[in-house]
């Protein structure tokens, strides 16, 4: 069993990618700390040195390796990761993508505490915060979309979560 959390940043993929792990005693892989170890710096060094295209390169390598050397495993993505180079269709193919879907307030609200960590919105006032994430989101969403599982971040409780992966047809 494969398992992808996908969805915009601050939805909580981290948070409840860690907590099915454990709860199903499987390895998790948070995506962007991946690469950032086998590049040996952070993301936000990586978008300042080399920019956005040679990051999202080296996020499907990372993505790919992972997927294809592991039989089981829950994943934190990045944000933009379902986004580029078909990866959706790719963690499509290998397993199960569960997207959480946070509302734009709720974004907001987590991403100003967060700013400081996050390269694509470091220098954004709460305005220009906001326009951000309406815009990206906007976006994304038609791939976020395709994801096996939506789920709304308000029904989120980890119980159900493991049952909708179990049974998406719920």
């Amino acid at each position: 069993m494969k398992i992808f959390f996908i969805g915009f940043m601050g939805c909580g993929k981290t948070h409840w990618g860690k907590a099915v792990a454990q709860k199903l005693g499987l390895p998790f892989f948070d995506l962007d700390a991946r690469i950032e170890e086998d590049a040996g710096k952070t993301v936000s060094q990586i978008f300042e040195e080399s920019g956005e295209e040679y990051f999202r390169m080296l996020e499907k390598e990372v993505l790919n390796l992972l997927t294809e050397s592991h039989e089981t495993f829950v994943m934190a993505t990045g944000g933009g990761t379902p986004c580029y180079y078909n990866n959706i269709d790719y963690m499509n193919a290998k397993g199960t993508s569960v997207w959480i879907n946070c509302s734009v307030d709720c974004l907001h609200s987590r991403l100003l505490k967060e700013k400081a960590h996050r390269p694509l919105i470091d220098d954004l006032d709460n305005k220009g915060l906001r326009s951000f994430i309406v815009k990206k989101f906007g976006d994304r969403k038609i791939f976020y979309q395709q994801a096996s599982i939506i789920l709304n971040e308000d029904d989120v409780q980890l119980d159900s979560l493991i049952d909708r992966i179990f049974h998406p047809s719920k």
